[in-house]
Protein backbone atom coordinates (compact mmCIF):
# COMPACT_ATOMS: atom_id res chain seq x y z
CA UNK A 1 0.00 0.00 0.00
CA UNK A 2 1.07 3.52 -1.05
CA UNK A 3 1.48 6.08 1.80
CA UNK A 4 -0.74 9.36 0.40
CA UNK A 5 1.91 12.13 -0.51
CA UNK A 6 0.77 14.42 1.95
CA UNK A 7 0.95 11.76 4.83
CA UNK A 8 4.15 10.76 3.79
CA UNK A 9 5.56 14.46 3.78
CA UNK A 10 4.28 15.27 7.05
CA UNK A 11 6.34 11.62 8.45
CA UNK A 12 9.11 12.93 6.41
CA UNK A 13 9.33 16.49 8.16
CA UNK A 14 8.57 15.16 11.61
CA UNK A 15 11.71 12.74 11.79
CA UNK A 16 13.90 15.53 10.33
CA UNK A 17 12.11 18.34 12.56
CA UNK A 18 13.39 15.26 15.45
CA UNK A 19 16.69 14.74 14.17
CA UNK A 20 17.56 18.29 14.02
CA UNK A 21 16.48 18.57 17.29
CA UNK A 22 18.49 16.09 18.73
CA UNK A 23 21.72 17.69 17.14
CA UNK A 24 20.24 21.09 18.48
CA UNK A 25 20.34 19.42 22.15
CA UNK A 26 23.53 17.57 21.44
CA UNK A 27 25.96 20.44 19.90
CA UNK A 28 23.99 22.78 22.88
CA UNK A 29 25.32 20.03 25.45
CA UNK A 30 28.86 20.79 24.38
CA UNK A 31 28.84 24.56 24.06
CA UNK A 32 31.13 25.67 26.45
CA UNK A 33 30.49 27.54 29.87
CA UNK A 34 32.23 31.13 29.27
CA UNK A 35 34.22 32.20 32.19
CA UNK A 36 35.09 35.78 31.91
CA UNK A 37 38.63 36.15 34.19
CA UNK A 38 40.06 39.73 34.51
CA UNK A 39 43.06 40.57 36.37
CA UNK A 40 46.18 42.81 37.12
CA UNK A 41 48.21 40.35 35.25
CA UNK A 42 51.14 42.49 34.17
CA UNK A 43 51.56 44.74 37.32
CA UNK A 44 51.79 41.40 39.87
CA UNK A 45 52.95 38.81 38.18
CA UNK A 46 54.29 36.98 40.74
CA UNK A 47 51.06 36.42 42.28
CA UNK A 48 48.90 36.25 39.36
CA UNK A 49 51.37 33.90 36.58
CA UNK A 50 50.92 31.33 39.25
CA UNK A 51 47.47 31.71 39.58
CA UNK A 52 46.43 31.42 36.31
CA UNK A 53 47.92 28.02 35.86
CA UNK A 54 45.88 26.99 39.29
CA UNK A 55 43.00 27.98 36.97
CA UNK A 56 43.92 26.31 33.59
CA UNK A 57 45.02 22.79 35.99
CA UNK A 58 41.80 23.08 37.41
CA UNK A 59 39.90 23.62 34.18
CA UNK A 60 41.86 20.88 32.36
CA UNK A 61 40.73 18.05 35.51
CA UNK A 62 36.89 19.46 35.22
CA UNK A 63 36.53 19.21 31.54
CA UNK A 64 38.65 15.86 31.49
CA UNK A 65 35.84 14.52 34.41
CA UNK A 66 33.20 15.52 31.61
CA UNK A 67 32.82 19.50 32.43
CA UNK A 68 29.57 20.64 33.71
CA UNK A 69 26.95 18.68 32.99
CA UNK A 70 28.53 16.94 29.40
CA UNK A 71 29.61 21.19 29.13
CA UNK A 72 33.45 22.55 29.19
CA UNK A 73 34.66 25.53 30.79
CA UNK A 74 36.35 28.25 28.90
CA UNK A 75 38.58 31.00 30.29
CA UNK A 76 38.35 33.75 28.46
CA UNK A 77 40.83 35.82 30.20
CA UNK A 78 41.83 39.88 29.95
CA UNK A 79 44.04 42.47 31.91
CA UNK A 80 42.33 45.06 33.81
CA UNK A 81 46.23 47.25 33.58
CA UNK A 82 45.40 47.87 37.90
CA UNK A 83 42.84 50.41 36.54
CA UNK A 84 39.41 50.67 38.48
CA UNK A 85 37.79 51.95 34.88
CA UNK A 86 39.92 49.92 32.45
CA UNK A 87 38.58 47.13 35.00
CA UNK A 88 34.89 47.96 34.50
CA UNK A 89 35.22 48.63 30.45
CA UNK A 90 36.91 45.22 30.51
CA UNK A 91 34.60 43.77 32.11
CA UNK A 92 31.53 45.52 30.04
CA UNK A 93 34.07 44.19 27.01
CA UNK A 94 33.53 40.57 28.68
CA UNK A 95 29.57 40.47 28.87
CA UNK A 96 28.74 42.32 25.82
CA UNK A 97 31.34 41.20 22.97
CA UNK A 98 32.64 37.73 24.63
CA UNK A 99 29.23 37.07 25.85
CA UNK A 100 30.87 34.95 28.93
CA UNK A 101 27.88 33.91 31.62
CA UNK A 102 29.84 35.19 34.66
CA UNK A 103 32.64 37.38 35.39
CA UNK A 104 35.38 35.98 37.90
CA UNK A 105 39.07 37.41 39.44
CA UNK A 106 40.71 40.42 40.33
CA UNK A 107 43.71 41.11 42.82
CA UNK A 108 43.91 44.27 44.05
CA UNK A 109 41.20 45.65 46.38
CA UNK A 110 40.43 48.87 44.47
CA UNK A 111 39.49 46.80 41.11
CA UNK A 112 37.71 43.86 43.17
CA UNK A 113 35.16 47.21 44.53
CA UNK A 114 34.84 48.53 40.94
CA UNK A 115 34.01 44.85 39.15
CA UNK A 116 31.90 44.52 42.25
CA UNK A 117 29.78 47.45 41.69
CA UNK A 118 29.54 46.76 37.25
CA UNK A 119 28.02 43.61 38.42
CA UNK A 120 25.41 44.96 40.83
CA UNK A 121 24.73 47.28 38.10
CA UNK A 122 24.86 44.89 35.03
CA UNK A 123 23.13 41.93 37.20
CA UNK A 124 26.22 39.47 36.53
CA UNK A 125 27.63 36.75 38.84
CA UNK A 126 30.78 37.67 39.93
CA UNK A 127 33.29 35.72 42.28
CA UNK A 128 36.03 37.80 43.09
CA UNK A 129 38.83 35.57 43.86
CA UNK A 130 41.56 37.47 45.26
CA UNK A 131 40.43 40.99 46.38
CA UNK A 132 40.73 41.07 50.17
CA UNK A 133 38.94 44.17 51.02
CA UNK A 134 36.41 43.37 53.60
CA UNK A 135 34.25 45.58 51.81
CA UNK A 136 33.59 43.56 48.85
CA UNK A 137 31.10 41.52 51.06
CA UNK A 138 29.89 43.78 53.79
CA UNK A 139 29.75 47.60 53.78
CA UNK A 140 29.55 47.84 50.04
CA UNK A 141 28.34 44.11 49.65
CA UNK A 142 25.70 43.26 46.63
CA UNK A 143 23.81 40.06 46.05
CA UNK A 144 25.77 39.47 42.54
CA UNK A 145 29.08 39.15 44.37
CA UNK A 146 30.38 36.64 46.18
CA UNK A 147 34.27 36.43 47.21
CA UNK A 148 36.88 33.45 47.83
CA UNK A 149 39.52 34.38 49.78
CA UNK A 150 40.34 35.17 53.03
CA UNK A 151 39.64 38.59 53.95
CA UNK A 152 41.78 41.50 56.06
CA UNK A 153 39.60 41.17 58.82
CA UNK A 154 39.86 37.62 59.07
CA UNK A 155 43.43 37.30 58.33
CA UNK A 156 44.67 40.13 60.94
CA UNK A 157 42.17 38.00 63.44
CA UNK A 158 44.47 35.27 63.14
CA UNK A 159 47.19 37.18 63.76
CA UNK A 160 45.82 39.20 66.74
CA UNK A 161 46.07 36.51 69.72
CA UNK A 162 50.20 36.65 68.60
CA UNK A 163 50.31 39.96 69.09
CA UNK A 164 48.49 39.81 72.17
CA UNK A 165 50.67 37.64 73.61
CA UNK A 166 53.80 39.66 72.67
CA UNK A 167 52.75 41.82 75.18
CA UNK A 168 53.63 45.23 73.31
CA UNK A 169 52.44 48.50 74.17
CA UNK A 170 53.88 50.66 71.38
CA UNK A 171 53.04 49.50 67.77
CA UNK A 172 54.49 51.44 64.54
CA UNK A 173 52.06 50.28 61.85
CA UNK A 174 53.72 50.32 57.73
CA UNK A 175 51.27 49.92 55.04
CA UNK A 176 50.36 50.51 50.83
CA UNK A 177 47.84 53.24 51.00
CA UNK A 178 45.11 51.87 49.45
CA UNK A 179 41.56 50.01 50.03
CA UNK A 180 43.64 46.78 50.75
CA UNK A 181 46.19 48.30 53.55
CA UNK A 182 43.65 51.17 54.82
CA UNK A 183 41.38 48.30 55.86
CA UNK A 184 43.85 45.91 57.22
CA UNK A 185 45.47 48.59 59.43
CA UNK A 186 41.82 49.45 60.77
CA UNK A 187 41.18 46.13 61.61
CA UNK A 188 44.00 45.47 63.48
CA UNK A 189 43.84 48.51 65.76
CA UNK A 190 40.28 48.03 66.39
CA UNK A 191 41.17 44.66 67.64
CA UNK A 192 44.30 44.90 69.03
CA UNK A 193 42.72 48.07 70.92
CA UNK A 194 39.69 45.47 72.47
CA UNK A 195 42.29 43.22 73.69
CA UNK A 196 44.78 45.32 74.60
CA UNK A 197 43.39 49.04 76.01
CA UNK A 198 46.78 50.45 76.73
CA UNK A 199 48.23 49.59 73.67
CA UNK A 200 49.76 52.75 71.62
CA UNK A 201 49.86 53.24 67.85
CA UNK A 202 53.34 55.91 67.77
CA UNK A 203 54.04 55.52 64.01
CA UNK A 204 52.21 54.85 60.62
CA UNK A 205 53.48 54.86 57.89
CA UNK A 206 51.43 54.82 54.63
CA UNK A 207 53.48 54.64 51.37
CA UNK A 208 52.38 54.39 47.81
CA UNK A 209 51.81 51.06 46.06
CA UNK A 210 55.00 49.93 44.56
CA UNK A 211 56.86 53.12 44.97
CA UNK A 212 58.20 52.98 48.60
CA UNK A 213 61.03 55.30 49.95
CA UNK A 214 62.13 52.43 51.96
CA UNK A 215 64.84 54.32 53.49
CA UNK A 216 62.98 57.43 55.11
CA UNK A 217 59.97 54.90 56.10
CA UNK A 218 62.74 52.37 58.28
CA UNK A 219 64.11 56.26 59.80
CA UNK A 220 60.98 57.69 60.55
CA UNK A 221 59.87 54.57 62.39
CA UNK A 222 62.82 53.80 64.22
CA UNK A 223 62.74 57.59 65.50
CA UNK A 224 59.77 56.66 67.00
CA UNK A 225 61.14 54.04 69.27
CA UNK A 226 58.12 51.10 68.73
CA UNK A 227 58.47 48.18 70.51
CA UNK A 228 56.88 45.99 67.79
CA UNK A 229 55.52 46.10 64.20
CA UNK A 230 52.51 45.80 62.43
CA UNK A 231 53.53 45.58 58.40
CA UNK A 232 51.08 45.35 55.49
CA UNK A 233 53.24 45.81 52.77
CA UNK A 234 53.72 43.08 49.90
CA UNK A 235 55.68 42.25 46.69
CA UNK A 236 58.70 44.52 45.96
CA UNK A 237 57.36 47.05 48.84
CA UNK A 238 57.75 44.42 51.21
CA UNK A 239 61.42 43.17 50.14
CA UNK A 240 62.65 46.90 49.75
CA UNK A 241 61.70 47.86 53.38
CA UNK A 242 62.82 44.51 54.68
CA UNK A 243 66.34 45.18 53.15
CA UNK A 244 66.45 49.28 54.49
CA UNK A 245 65.11 47.54 57.94
CA UNK A 246 68.23 44.88 57.87
CA UNK A 247 70.71 47.42 56.85
CA UNK A 248 69.68 49.85 59.63
CA UNK A 249 69.23 47.23 62.38
CA UNK A 250 65.43 48.28 62.61
CA UNK A 251 64.19 44.82 62.68
CA UNK A 252 66.95 43.07 64.69
CA UNK A 253 64.36 42.36 68.36
CA UNK A 254 61.61 44.27 67.11
CA UNK A 255 58.48 41.50 67.49
CA UNK A 256 56.52 41.83 63.87
CA UNK A 257 53.33 40.32 62.77
CA UNK A 258 52.87 40.88 59.21
CA UNK A 259 50.16 40.28 56.45
CA UNK A 260 50.78 37.61 53.68
CA UNK A 261 54.50 37.92 54.16
CA UNK A 262 54.74 33.93 54.40
CA UNK A 263 52.97 33.48 50.60
CA UNK A 264 55.97 32.10 48.65
CA UNK A 265 55.46 34.91 46.12
CA UNK A 266 57.01 37.47 48.81
CA UNK A 267 59.15 35.60 51.04
CA UNK A 268 61.10 33.38 48.25
CA UNK A 269 63.11 36.66 47.30
CA UNK A 270 63.60 37.63 50.50
CA UNK A 271 66.08 34.81 50.43
CA UNK A 272 68.99 35.10 53.43
CA UNK A 273 67.42 38.80 54.28
CA UNK A 274 64.03 36.82 55.51
CA UNK A 275 63.24 38.27 59.17
CA UNK A 276 63.18 35.82 61.35
CA UNK A 277 60.86 35.60 63.84
CA UNK A 278 57.98 37.87 62.07
CA UNK A 279 54.39 36.05 62.75
CA UNK A 280 53.27 36.19 59.18
CA UNK A 281 50.10 34.60 57.16
CA UNK A 282 51.21 32.60 54.28
CA UNK A 283 51.19 29.71 52.44
CA UNK A 284 54.04 27.20 53.95
CA UNK A 285 53.71 24.28 50.92
CA UNK A 286 56.02 21.90 51.70
CA UNK A 287 54.79 21.71 55.51
CA UNK A 288 51.02 20.80 54.88
CA UNK A 289 50.28 17.07 54.99
CA UNK A 290 46.62 16.25 54.44
CA UNK A 291 45.39 14.69 51.80
CA UNK A 292 43.27 16.96 49.70
CA UNK A 293 46.51 19.36 49.98
CA UNK A 294 49.06 16.03 48.74
CA UNK A 295 46.30 15.31 45.82
CA UNK A 296 47.15 18.95 44.16
CA UNK A 297 50.11 19.28 44.75
CA UNK A 298 51.28 16.16 42.81
CA UNK A 299 48.90 17.24 40.27
CA UNK A 300 50.55 20.47 40.12
CA UNK A 301 53.97 19.07 40.13
CA UNK A 302 53.40 16.55 37.21
CA UNK A 303 51.89 19.36 35.23
CA UNK A 304 53.81 22.49 35.55
CA UNK A 305 57.15 20.54 36.84
CA UNK A 306 56.88 23.62 40.19
CA UNK A 307 55.75 24.07 43.33
CA UNK A 308 53.23 26.00 43.99
CA UNK A 309 52.42 29.79 45.23
CA UNK A 310 49.47 30.77 47.14
CA UNK A 311 48.37 32.56 43.92
CA UNK A 312 47.98 28.90 42.22
CA UNK A 313 45.45 27.40 45.47
CA UNK A 314 43.30 30.07 45.00
CA UNK A 315 43.26 30.04 41.01
CA UNK A 316 42.71 26.49 41.40
CA UNK A 317 40.13 26.78 43.82
CA UNK A 318 38.17 29.76 42.18
CA UNK A 319 37.48 27.00 39.41
CA UNK A 320 36.75 24.03 41.54
CA UNK A 321 34.03 26.90 43.02
CA UNK A 322 32.66 27.98 40.06
CA UNK A 323 32.30 24.55 38.77
CA UNK A 324 30.51 23.27 42.20
CA UNK A 325 28.18 26.03 41.79
CA UNK A 326 27.30 25.79 38.21
CA UNK A 327 26.56 22.22 38.79
CA UNK A 328 24.54 22.48 41.64
CA UNK A 329 22.76 25.90 39.86
CA UNK A 330 21.96 23.52 36.71
CA UNK A 331 22.24 26.64 34.77
CA UNK A 332 24.37 29.69 34.04
CA UNK A 333 21.44 32.19 34.81
CA UNK A 334 22.89 34.51 36.98
CA UNK A 335 19.75 34.09 39.91
CA UNK A 336 20.63 30.41 39.73
CA UNK A 337 24.22 30.55 40.68
CA UNK A 338 23.19 33.45 43.66
CA UNK A 339 21.11 30.88 44.84
CA UNK A 340 23.32 27.57 44.22
CA UNK A 341 26.45 29.78 45.66
CA UNK A 342 24.51 30.88 49.21
CA UNK A 343 25.61 27.57 51.37
CA UNK A 344 27.72 26.02 48.97
CA UNK A 345 30.05 23.65 49.67
CA UNK A 346 33.36 22.96 48.09
CA UNK A 347 36.37 20.56 48.87
CA UNK A 348 40.20 22.91 48.04
CA UNK A 349 43.49 22.01 48.63
CA UNK A 350 42.91 23.66 52.00
CA UNK A 351 39.68 21.29 52.90
CA UNK A 352 36.60 22.05 52.76
CA UNK A 353 34.87 25.68 52.39
CA UNK A 354 31.47 26.93 52.51
CA UNK A 355 30.21 30.22 51.32
CA UNK A 356 28.13 32.01 54.19
CA UNK A 357 24.50 32.61 52.58
CA UNK A 358 24.51 35.90 55.14
CA UNK A 359 27.46 37.77 53.44
CA UNK A 360 28.75 35.37 50.42
CA UNK A 361 32.02 35.38 52.25
CA UNK A 362 34.25 31.89 52.10
CA UNK A 363 35.14 29.95 54.96
CA UNK A 364 38.47 29.55 53.24
CA UNK A 365 41.47 30.05 56.10
CA UNK A 366 44.82 30.60 55.87
CA UNK A 367 47.85 29.40 57.60
CA UNK A 368 49.48 31.23 60.40
CA UNK A 369 53.27 30.59 61.54
CA UNK A 370 56.58 32.68 61.95
CA UNK A 371 59.41 33.21 59.38
CA UNK A 372 63.19 31.17 59.59
CA UNK A 373 65.61 30.98 57.04
CA UNK A 374 66.68 27.43 56.32
CA UNK A 375 69.75 26.45 54.07
CA UNK A 376 69.32 30.07 52.60
CA UNK A 377 65.76 30.41 52.06
CA UNK A 378 62.97 31.76 53.70
CA UNK A 379 60.43 29.57 55.31
CA UNK A 380 57.66 29.17 57.40
CA UNK A 381 57.74 27.20 60.72
CA UNK A 382 55.24 26.43 63.80
CA UNK A 383 52.60 26.69 61.33
CA UNK A 384 48.62 25.88 61.82
CA UNK A 385 46.29 26.02 59.84
CA UNK A 386 43.09 28.67 61.01
CA UNK A 387 39.61 28.24 59.55
CA UNK A 388 38.06 31.12 58.02
CA UNK A 389 34.70 30.19 59.43
CA UNK A 390 36.37 30.78 63.01
CA UNK A 391 37.99 34.89 62.38
CA UNK A 392 34.43 35.49 60.63
CA UNK A 393 32.39 38.48 62.56
CA UNK A 394 29.37 37.71 64.36
CA UNK A 395 25.95 37.75 62.42
CA UNK A 396 24.64 40.91 63.93
CA UNK A 397 27.48 42.72 62.61
CA UNK A 398 27.13 41.53 59.16
CA UNK A 399 23.57 42.48 59.53
CA UNK A 400 24.60 45.94 60.38
CA UNK A 401 27.60 46.58 58.09
CA UNK A 402 25.37 44.98 54.80
CA UNK A 403 23.37 46.67 52.63
CA UNK A 404 19.25 45.47 53.30
CA UNK A 405 19.55 45.11 49.05
CA UNK A 406 22.57 42.56 49.40
CA UNK A 407 20.47 40.06 50.98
Amino acid sequence: MIMPTARRLLRNLALTCSAAALAAGSVYAQQPIRIGELNSYKTQPAFLGPYRQGMELAVEQVNAAGGVDGRPLQLIIRDDNSNPGDAVRTAEELVTREKVDLLTGTFLSNIGLAVADYARHRKVFFLASEPLTDKIVWEQGNRYTFRLRASTYMQVAMLIPEAVQMNRKRWAIVYPNYEYGQSAVATFKQLLKEAQPDVEFVVEQATPLGRIDAGNVVQAIADAKPDALFNVLFAADLARFVRAGNQRRLLENLPTVSLLSGEPEYLDPLGRETPEGWVVTGYPWYAIDTPEHQAFLDAYQARFDDYPRLGTIIGYSTILSLAEGLRVAGSTDTEALIEAFRGLEVTTPFGPITYRPQDHQSTMGAYVGKLAIQDGQGVMTDIRYVDGATVLPPDELVQQWRPADAR
